[in-house]
């Protein structure tokens, strides 16, 4: 064997991206969708921002969590999104070593605090639904600052291993990453030596993270559910299901495609490379696009300060 394919890239300074292997002829149409969304997704969260912070009488929880999973959204896709239509559009696949292990950090870290989210919205919406009149003295601006804090944490310290693993592992015999960005699961393959308990608490940090906060998201639907079912009007609890309905729709739109592509990095080497690809990319560039959307303009107050807005602007 050459020196070339045994040298060990202890630290490299560069990964290599090749982008989606068996599609380049393609990657002008693919980067169409790729950057509606992203568009989409960028206004839609700068947006809600916006109006949160202009119209003081959405200074409640509510609107808190969802500024909070508005810059979580705006986060995911920008760590990602950016390089890959430099690949698509300008072949530029270089990623410096630091660079590539910040990606991977802000990748995991913010899709562990955007779960986390999830649990605090379905919490402030369990309280809302189930004790209205203790909603303000159960989730004060403290509390909220307490959780908000408590969900950055928890995703820093479950994130922090995964670049501490990946910077002591040696390279051996390539650099070059089969994927649009650093993926943690494709980079650690890129490693000498027993990789198992990298793989090991990937699968722990992922179960764990997810199992528990699909739980508590279950618990209190539930209880929400049982709620409006003992509502006094139909038209009370069809529009408060149709809420929760399109709530959950958003929840399910951001685990299943996630579980999915963390299942077939693993376990999936029958599922072709592209496809896998393609799903690693659906998961953090739909959901930021979705949640303005499900979150933001289904919310009556927020579609009404967005409403007049414009019609300020065009009065």
């Amino acid at each position: 064997m050459s020196d070339s394919n045994t040298t060990h890239f202890t630290n490299p300074s560069t990964f290599i991206l090749l982008g989606i292997p068996g599609l380049e002829t393609a990657y002008a149409w693919i980067s169409i969708p790729f950057c509606c969304t992203y568009t989409i997704s960028v206004l839609g969260n700068f947006t809600i921002l916006f109006i949160v912070k202009r119209e003081t009488s959405l200074h409640k929880p509510m609107y808190y969590f969802l500024c909070m999973l508005a810059i979580t959204d705006l986060v995911l896709s920008t760590s990602t999104l950016p390089k890959t239509l430099s690949i698509f559009w300008f072949n530029s696949r270089e990623i410096d070593f630091s660079a590539c292990l910040t990606q991977m950090f802000f990748i995991h870290c913010f899709l562990a605090i955007e779960s986390g989210i999830f649990v605090a919205m379905a919490l402030d919406r369990y309280v809302a639904i189930c004790h209205p009149l203790r909603h303000s003295t159960i989730l004060t601006n403290s509390v909220v600052a307490k959780i908000g804090l408590a969900v950055l944490l928890r995703s820093g310290m479950l994130t922090l291993p995964f670049i501490y693993i990946g910077s002591r592992w040696p390279y051996c015999t390539t650099n070059i990453i089969p994927h649009t960005h650093c993926e943690y699961i494709a980079v650690v393959r890129l490693a000498c030596g027993d990789i198992r308990i990298s793989s090991y608490y990937g699968l722990f940090a992922v179960f764990f993270v997810t199992g528990l906060d699909v739980f508590f998201i279950s618990v209190s639907y539930t209880q929400i559910l049982r709620a409006v079912f003992r509502l006094p009007t139909k038209d009370a609890r069809l529009k408060t299901f149709g809420t929760c309905g399109s709530h959950l729709f958003a929840i399910l739109a951001f685990y299943i495609p996630a579980l999915f592509s963390f299942l077939t990095q693993r376990f999936g080497q029958n599922v072709s490379l592209h496809f896998r690809i393609l799903i690693g990319n659906v998961y953090l560039l739909v959901p930021p696009m979705l949640n303005p959307i499900i979150y933001g303009v289904k919310t009556r107050q927020i579609r009404d300060r967005l409403l007049q807005l414009f019609s300020r602007k065009w009065a």
